[in-house]
């Protein structure tokens, strides 16, 4: 958990540090679910909270930006899961006060954005070990996004945009996606996990797996959903594909054209190498 205050001026800034320590400590704390894990399988995650506005009192506009990522088997190599940034991140929190963790009932908009979070991140990484395994934990977050449909805060409400937290969990079930969530069981536990073994093979099982991004595209023209794996995962797919064989670099670099051509500049070395 990390806090950062350096758009804040001129205020007693101890608040920040002692949030940031009730928030460590809530989310690190917390049983998830009914699995038993050792700390050496604990999610490996980030939740960066950018402060923008204080003025004292219980009341904070802020951002957020989560990321997670596991270990490629038998590699040095961590793979990103999700890094999403959320700029509709507003919450009040009295320094000294308990925090609430029961995610049934929710009222406090700091909980239940944190509480979505991690459902999200457990979701995707159970996704990326067993096909829609996530499927449990995503319907977790969307029980929160529901119940935070009368909550006064930005964010939740359905229609309000395509981009807030209901988007994201709507898209990640939408059974039109249900694709989306198939290949990235594939993408990493047929693909990236073989790599080490086999470069190749993984390789070529990723370039295959990618090619659902087309008909996810398709059927949900930049849902959140697509949008949001494309811009955790294309830094990543660049490097795969640049040591890849010609027709590999060619049949991704069109894939990524077709559907995220803003990224380009991002994807461009799969072409040059570079």
């Amino acid at each position: 958990m990390q806090i950062n205050t350096s758009q804040i001026q001129g205020t007693n800034k101890q608040v920040f540090t002692t949030l940031q320590k009730d928030l460590g400590e809530l989310m690190n704390n917390r049983k998830w679910s009914n699995a038993t894990f050792s700390v050496s399988e604990r999610i490996e995650c980030t939740f960066a909270i950018t402060v923008k506005t204080y003025a004292g009192g219980d009341n904070f506009t802020a951002e957020i930006q989560v990321q997670a990522r596991r270990p490629v088997y038998n590699s040095t190599y961590f793979t990103t899961l999700f890094n999403f940034r959320d700029q509709n991140f507003n919450f009040t929190y009295i320094e000294g006060q308990p925090l609430e963790s029961n995610d049934r009932q929710i009222s406090n908009n700091l909980i239940a954005t944190l509480f979505f979070y991690g459902y999200i991140i457990l979701g995707y990484d159970a996704d990326s070990f067993s096909q829609l395994g996530g499927t449990p934990f995503f319907h977790r977050a969307e029980d929160i996004a529901n119940a935070m449909q009368s909550a006064t805060e930005t964010g939740w409400k359905a229609f309000e945009s395509e981009r807030n937290r209901y988007a994201l969990i709507n898209g990640i079930l939408d059974e039109k996606l249900k694709n989306l969530r198939e290949m990235y069981y594939d993408y990493h536990r047929l693909g990236l996990d073989i790599m080490s073994e086999n470069t190749d093979n993984g390789r070529a099982k990723i370039a295959s797996t990618l090619l659902a991004l087309r008909t996810a595209n398709s059927d949900r023209p930049a849902n959140i959903a697509i949008t949001s794996f494309l811009d955790t995962k294309v830094d990543e797919i660049a490097d795969i594909f640049s040591q890849g064989q010609p027709k590999e670099k060619t049949q991704i670099y069109e894939l990524l054209m077709d559907v995220a051509p803003t990224m380009q500049k991002r994807f461009e070395k799969i072409q040059n190498g570079k």
